[in-house]
């Protein structure tokens, strides 16, 4: 009987290898998106700005030990011919992140308190020894989630994908009578979710079984430029991202930083979980492209459709930013909306850039991406400092800093696709152009919301629609790489 039904769903999918993959991953990264969603509201009502103020900063600590937890040799799994080479990374990965979890471990031991009280959060420290809990489980993840990239196990990865959310929104809504212990433990813990069905799936292959020692120390020198560089790539780019509450926490105050924090959060949704889905499936064939010379294509393929797919949210949101916070999240959410309008060409460019920014990992491009997250991270932070010096509010900064934010990602994408051979100006004048379209076309609709004509629901309800019939006719009409012309 299931298979009756299976089969059946299955020709649902598209048939190029390339396609097939990121419809697996985004439906499952979609089922988990519209789960974090649903409780959003939710969880904006169980906690307070505040407690949201405290979350970001615990988050940003998090995120800035995962991304050096494994040594960045995660990234390297696809790339060998051969799965024993793959298999001795792999493990090369998980043994840096139980020297990552132990340094880690030490540091909350000594260093809680003084961190907490130099950020004006006290309350911080009572918390932060779940950092090193949330270094292993996630770390863990990270590693087989690039396994099973590597054996196209896409179907696996969604299924994680959606026992996450589950995980981390169960841990949050069940534990709430705990105070922000729960918000921030739900974190933690949530994001770990699948990484033993990936451990088992992986680990019961014949090459694990056949890894030593004098191969692993063999790997560790061949893609030695993954911790020398792109260690200090991903340190740079979370650091411009994910230090921002921190730097909102010292500088003005818990409540400004839960705003933000929630902000960047709802916004960053499809960002992180569409973009690493298709990220991982680009990464997967990227290597074979280049191989077949056939990667250009790719890349500027890739890059118009996100750049379609982004369009309707982005003026969506631009007109309905303060209101549709206030309605969904509370009132006292509505400044989280004003800096949702800021905050959204930056967050529409990195979408498109997001996936594509494995073109790093693919050319072996190091040290050209670990300078170009050193620019952000100095322009990002620079200006929120000279900011701060002269007397600027807190609005003020965050607006300064969404506008250089989304200025730094052009000029990335920009040094990358020259470095990939794609024309940067025909891909501005393609967005320029199809934007233009979707706005022309919209603009009955944002007339009358503006005239206070159509409520927010009926804008809402007319804009879907709207949008998915146009990117539908949009991307049905954008050419498919040549290698995504590979059955699955």
């Amino acid at each position: 009987m299931l298979n009756r039904l299976v089969i059946p769903a299955r020709r649902l999918l598209p048939t190029h290898a390339f396609a097939r993959g990121v419809s697996v991953l985004v439906g499952g990264t979609a089922g988990a998106q519209l789960l974090t969603i649903a409780a959003a509201p939710l969880l904006t009502r169980l906690y307070t700005p505040e407690d949201f103020g405290l979350l970001a900063v615990f988050t940003a600590f998090l995120a800035l030990f995962t991304v050096l937890a494994a040594g960045r040799y995660e990234l390297a799994i696809p790339l060998p011919e051969d799965d024993q080479d793959a298999a001795n990374l792999a493990l090369l990965g998980l043994l840096c992140i139980v020297v990552t979890t132990v340094l880690a471990a030490f540091g909350v031991l000594f260093w809680s308190a003084p961190i907490a009280l130099a950020l004006g959060l006290p309350d911080l420290a009572s918390y932060l020894w779940l950092v090193p809990f949330g270094i292993l489980l996630i770390g863990t993840y990270q590693v087989f989630n690039k396994w099973a990239v590597r054996v196209g196990r896409f179907d696996q990865i969604a299924r994680t994908r959606i026992w996450q959310a589950l995980g981390t929104l169960g841990m949050q809504i069940g534990a709430s009578p705990l105070g922000p212990v729960g918000l921030l433990g739900g974190q933690a813990a949530g994001q770990g979710v699948g990484a033993t069905g990936l451990a088992l799936s992986a680990l019961s292959r014949p090459e694990f079984r056949r890894c030593s020692l004098v191969d692993i120390v063999f790997q560790a020198r061949r893609y030695k430029n993954f911790p020398i560089y792109s260690t200090w790539t991903g340190l740079f780019n979370t650091g411009s991202l994910q230090l921002a509450p921190i730097v909102f926490v010292a500088l003005y105050g818990a409540t400004v930083a839960g705003l933000y924090g929630l902000t960047l959060r709802i916004l960053t949704m499809p960002v992180s979980l569409i973009g690493q889905a298709v990220g991982n499936v680009f990464l997967s064939h990227a290597p074979e492209a280049r191989r077949r010379n056939e990667l250009p294509a790719l890349v500027e393929s890739l890059h118009r459709k996100l750049a379609i797919l982004g369009i309707p949210p982005l003026v969506s949101l631009m007109i309905i930013g303060p209101e549709f916070f206030a309605n969904i999240f509370g009132e006292e959410w509505r400044k989280a909306g004003i800096y949702a309008q800021w905050m959204l060409p930056w967050l529409y460019i990195q979408f498109q850039w997001s996936p594509l920014s494995m073109l790093a990992s693919v050319l072996e491009l190091q040290r050209d991406a670990m300078l170009a997250q050193l620019f952000m991270l100095v322009a990002r932070f620079g200006l929120l400092f000279g900011l701060f010096v002269a007397g600027a509010e807190a609005d003020t900064a965050i607006l300064a800093f969404a506008v250089v934010s989304a200025v730094v990602y052009l000029l990335q994408q920009a040094w990358f696709f020259a470095k990939v051979d794609v024309s940067f100006a025909r891909s501005m004048r393609f967005e320029l152009v199809n934007l233009a379209m979707f706005s022309l076309l919209s603009l009955p609709l944002i007339v009358l919301y503006l005239r206070e004509s159509l409520s927010l629901a009926w804008f809402i309800a007319g804009m879907v629609p709207l949008s998915a019939g146009w990117v539908w006719l949009r991307i049905r009409h954008e050419a498919v790489p040549p290698f995504g012309s590979q059955a699955a």
